[in-house]
């Protein structure tokens, strides 16, 4: 049993992780750009700027944590392969990573996944597995793969190269915007969150994280308000991305990082997509609009400004985008 006299090791990774992520991965991974939206900061009222991941290489910020998993790895562990599971987003990072250093991939994602992001994965030439329901078991099945052939799993969420990788954003945003006061970011199994704070509080200490998530994937939200994990059910959602189960670490990442976390609708999910695309000329997932919903529908308890919002993603079905997009429109009663 642990003393209580002696500190809990933080679930965060320390700074200078994410800066020897920013060398392994510059001229690999886009530095995204950091927008200005005039929409937003009027809502806020003052200044919001989106972080714009959904024109990273592969169409999220995924990219950043598998590649440099992947860099980081001795030779003999690389050439063995990687097994991965994915929403999709993660899959397309460790597909674009493996191509990139010539060593076979697997990713296991759910049937459910969107056509986008499997024939994206598919196209970078690792094999895809779709043969599972759902997220959480696609991810038992990628960690079984994983140890019956001795090959690496990459977790999406977990793993200091991961966090390091995924702190590379906040990174940016900090050097850009210096000023910043608060980061507002999408959480699901709280790779993104874990990655951000991890730069955050040790670098910039002063500024608020504040999380969003879906109601039907909202593992960390409900397991913080009741102070244990909570599972949760295996709902349809906008934000596939942010589908799952959390555990523990994933937990202790959401303690360690989060001033504050918000839930939106599927409905407050859709609105978003249509508005990013009406006013920010943006193509957004489900989970990449998460960030966006919390503040235009004014959902945060506090927003100090200047504030970075992450738009994580922007892989999403056309027929899908479509169909938020009407859904939102019928709702506001728009022609």
């Amino acid at each position: 049993m642990t003393s209580p006299l002696v500190p809990r090791p933080s679930p965060l990774v320390p700074a200078v992780s994410v800066f020897a992520a920013a060398r392994r991965i510059d001229g690999i991974v886009r530095r995204t750009p950091l927008r200005h939206s005039p929409g937003l900061s009027e809502t806020a009222g003052g200044d919001v700027y989106l972080k714009c991941e959904q024109e990273q290489i592969t169409g999220s910020f995924k990219l950043r944590g598998a590649f440099n998993t992947l860099a980081a790895l001795p030779d003999d562990v690389r050439a063995r392969g990687v097994v991965a599971s994915s929403a999709g987003n993660h899959g397309l990072g460790v597909a674009y990573a493996a191509r990139h250093f010539g060593i076979p991939a697997t990713i296991y994602v759910p049937a459910t996944a969107p056509q986008v992001k499997k024939r994206g994965i598919a196209a970078l030439g690792a094999t895809v597995d779709d043969s599972q329901p759902d997220y959480d078991a696609a991810h038992a099945a990628a960690q079984a793969d994983a140890a019956e052939h001795g090959k690496l799993f990459v977790n999406p969420c977990l793993g200091d190269t991961v966090l390091a990788g995924q702190g590379t954003v906040a990174l940016e945003i900090v050097s850009e915007l210096p000023a910043v006061a608060c980061v507002v970011v999408c959480v699901g199994g709280g790779g993104l969150l874990g990655g951000i704070a991890s730069f955050v509080r040790r670098v910039a200490p002063h500024v608020r994280i504040a999380g969003s998530q879906g109601v039907n994937t909202a593992a960390m939200a409900r397991s913080l308000a009741a102070g244990r994990v909570v599972e949760i059910p295996n709902a349809p959602t906008l934000a596939d991305g942010l589908a799952g189960q959390i555990d523990e670490s994933a937990l202790a990442i959401g303690r360690a990082s989060l001033d504050e976390i918000v839930t939106l609708t599927e409905a407050e999910l859709a609105s978003t997509i249509a508005w990013l695309a009406r006013h920010q000329g943006a193509v957004v997932e489900g989970a990449g609009a998460a960030a966006a919903g919390a503040v235009l529908h004014r959902k945060l308890r506090e927003l100090p400004t200047p504030a970075a919002v992450i738009l994580s993603g922007g892989n999403i079905d056309r027929e899908r985008f479509d169909a938020a997009v009407a859904e939102a429109e019928a709702l506001a009663g728009a022609p």
